[in-house]
């Protein structure tokens, strides 16, 4: 019986735990979607202010060639590479499932703000770069949104509460 009334403890205890965990691990998910995105705006800003509007407009409907989008896509990836700083197998997969989840919301970001439309009306470069800050800023609401939630950010020092054993 005594092991019972022990119980809401150790609830309590393994959901601070286990919602430290997460939120570690969303502060890491945050820095990589970061660097990600990072990645892509750099690309597409290279290319706009190349004079490859209708490229970058391509890409972000869908519809640019396959030659095309598999280049834009390794300008991304490599970048992002270096930007993360890893190497060998981590490196791979980091970007493996970043790069798509940025990718994801930056198209679904552009479709919700008519990126795509604006872009083909203004055909001036600085137009253009202005467009994909705006759609870069949007994209960073849907990554990494705060809903009021009261969530501090501890400093990176802070002493972690022990594990419970298994």
């Amino acid at each position: 019986m005594k092991n019972i009334s022990l119980l809401p403890h150790f609830l309590r205890t393994a959901g601070q735990l286990t919602g430290l965990a997460a939120w570690q691990t969303g502060r890491l998910f945050r820095k990589a979607a970061q660097s990600a995105l990072e990645s892509v705006q750099e690309v597409l800003r290279a290319e706009v202010q190349k004079g490859n509007v209708q490229l970058v407009r391509d890409f972000l409907a869908n519809k640019a060639l396959p030659a095309a989008r598999t280049l834009l896509l390794e300008r991304m990836t490599a970048r992002l590479l270096v930007r993360l700083g890893l190497r060998g197998a981590l490196a791979s997969s980091v970007v493996g499932w970043v790069l798509p989840v940025v990718l994801e919301q930056l198209l679904k970001a552009g479709q919700k703000l008519g990126i795509f439309d604006k872009i083909k009306e203004h055909t001036t470069v600085q137009d253009a770069l202005q467009r994909l800050e705006e759609l870069k800023r949007a994209t960073w609401k849907r990554l990494a949104p705060d809903h009021g939630t009261g969530v501090e950010l501890l400093p990176d020092d802070t002493p972690l509460p022990p594990r419970l054993s298994a």
